[in-house]
């Protein structure tokens, strides 16, 4: 799907408020309710966006949030566990990776006892793993999405152009 600037516009609004209602939304750009909800209709259906509400992990009760690296052998078996890991509701974040681990595993747990408890009953305990590593998130400084314009990099003529659009106009 080719995005256009208003396209950019229409997510980056949503990013920062995925409340705002399709009038709202077609006020701050200047163009029709319809215009916003087709759009918004083909970002849901081309499955580019998904409206969720974000809680705050540490204020419904989960202080421990951990990376876990792991080393799957044989090595093609990568899928297969990574499929199983991901039926953890722990699971925040997993990915392949490159470099000396296979899968990086983000989860979200009530306190240490609970990650000790995940590690050693359930991941660890998975045919398939290797080795792993836990490294415990101390303090998280930014968890955001990445900004729509750094796609931008590579369609625009110039970082000057960029700026110049992202730039409230001036009356």
């Amino acid at each position: 799907m080719q995005l256009d600037e208003l396209d950019y516009k229409v997510l980056e609004l949503l990013i920062k408020d995925g409340r705002k209602s399709f009038t709202e939304l077609a006020e701050e750009l200047n163009v029709s309710v319809g215009t916003v909800r087709n759009r918004f209709n083909l970002f849901v259906e081309e499955n580019l966006l998904t409206i969720i509400g974000r809680v705050n992990p540490e204020k419904i009760g989960f202080h421990t949030y951990a990376q876990i690296l792991i080393k799957v052998r044989p090595v093609d078996r990568v899928s297969e566990v990574a499929e199983r890991i991901a039926t953890l509701p722990e699971v925040s974040f997993l990915a392949m990776t490159t470099g000396a681990y296979d899968l990086e595993v983000n989860v979200m747990c009530r306190d240490n006892d609970h990650l000790v408890q995940l590690m050693t009953t359930q991941i660890t305990k998975m045919d398939g793993i290797y080795e792993s590593s836990t490294n415990i998130y101390f303090k998280v400084y930014k968890y955001a999405q990445p900004d729509l314009y750094l796609c931008l990099l590579y369609t625009s003529p110039s970082p000057r152009d960029r700026t110049r659009s992202r730039m409230p106009s001036s009356a």
